[in-house]
């Protein structure tokens, strides 16, 4: 049981691996906005170290970081607010997660469902994707962190983070706090894949059509929401078990407009799918038009979100750099302040 009393913190991380869509926005980025506005101390990670555990393309990484900087920003993050940082900017997380590799184990790590899954396919396993729940670890203890928001899909990595700071805990004396996990209480979860419902909507899918991105032009809103894969029977209902693809309408709609599926589904229900599906496009492009709008305008600024990614870093470099030295002086090194005042 805790004694310590940690100040609040909530720290979250997100990949920069292109355009956000509306499972990352509803899931994601709107609680972090939410969190950001409720006066809590808060800090977001764009987590470029962690897009390099598999190939990739070096000039679409550089273009995707200020594309995820852009459009956190058009979404509603604060810089002066929020710390917004890019991750490999501060030393302190690769430095603190091989400390926590030095207390997990190989078993440990293989267990981990998303590292099961992806290396299936895999011939040769990179070690970055076997390691880097360490180092999703690292970036929430080194802030110290009391509040992770995260998807359900990624809770195990935090129990593992849970378990090294407990590790840590016993074995060097109280330094971080167990976070607590934030899952989204919204039905965010459920928005599914609009040309195969019975998957989730992700950026991995190879029918770009089953997702819509919040840079989509209006004209692209309205047709891939047209075509969307619902079912046979006309009538507006919410069963997700059943009728998945007309309940992603519904909850796309709902998370929108604040209202209930249920709801909805009473004020619509002498429509049929068809026409239903012009008032979802409707709302989507009322929606994400001034975001779309302000995130191509922060685009054209790359000076602008240098400064933001600079400032943050600045930021977010002061937390890290005294939880390093905390961490150097108990496992036993020296700490390099230590070590100046030997000059």
């Amino acid at each position: 049981m805790e004694l310590v009393k940690w100040k609040d913190r909530v720290f979250s991380g997100i990949q920069p691996t292109g355009t956000l869509h509306l499972g990352n926005y509803f899931g994601a980025v709107s609680k972090w906005v939410q969190l950001q506005n409720e006066n809590r101390e808060v800090i977001f990670s764009i987590v470029d170290m962690h897009s390099i555990t598999l190939p990739y393309n070096t000039k679409e990484l550089e273009k995707n970081i200020f594309l995820m900087t852009a459009s956190l920003i058009a979404c509603g993050i604060d810089p002066v607010k929020s710390t917004l940082f890019l991750q490999s900017q501060v030393p302190g997380h690769t430095q603190l997660s091989w400390v926590l590799g030095c207390l997990t184990t190989m078993p440990r790590l293989g267990q981990l469902p998303q590292f099961k899954e992806k290396s299936s396919t895999l011939k040769d396993v990179p070690l970055g994707l076997y390691l880097y729940p360490v180092l999703q670890a690292a970036d929430i203890l080194l802030y110290k962190a009391t509040k992770v928001p995260v998807g359900e899909d990624q809770i195990q990595h935090l129990q593992l983070a849970h378990g090294l700071a407990r590790t840590f805990n016993k074995r060097f004396g109280d330094t971080f706090p167990i976070p607590e996990v934030l899952i989204q209480q919204n039905c965010s979860s459920r928005i599914r894949n609009l040309r195969d419902p019975m998957k989730k909507m992700s950026k991995s899918h190879p029918d770009p059509r089953g997702r819509i991105e919040i840079t989509d032009e209006p004209d692209v809103i309205v047709e891939k929401v047209k075509k969307s894969v619902t079912d046979c029977t006309s009538e507006i209902t919410y069963d997700p078990e059943n009728r998945p693809g007309v309940s992603t309408l519904l909850t796309m709609h709902s998370l929108i407009c604040g209202l209930l599926p249920e709801e909805i589904c009473e004020e619509n229900s002498l429509l049929d799918t068809g026409r239903y599906k012009r008032i979802v496009a409707e709302a989507l492009v009322e929606k994400f038009t001034p975001i779309r709008q302000e995130i191509l305008k922060l685009k054209d600024s790359p000076e602008y979100l240098s400064k933001i990614l600079h400032e943050g870093q600045q930021k977010a470099n002061l937390i890290a750099l005294e939880t390093w030295q905390e961490v150097v002086s108990k496992i036993g090194t020296i700490p390099s302040n230590k070590i100046l005042n030997h000059k």
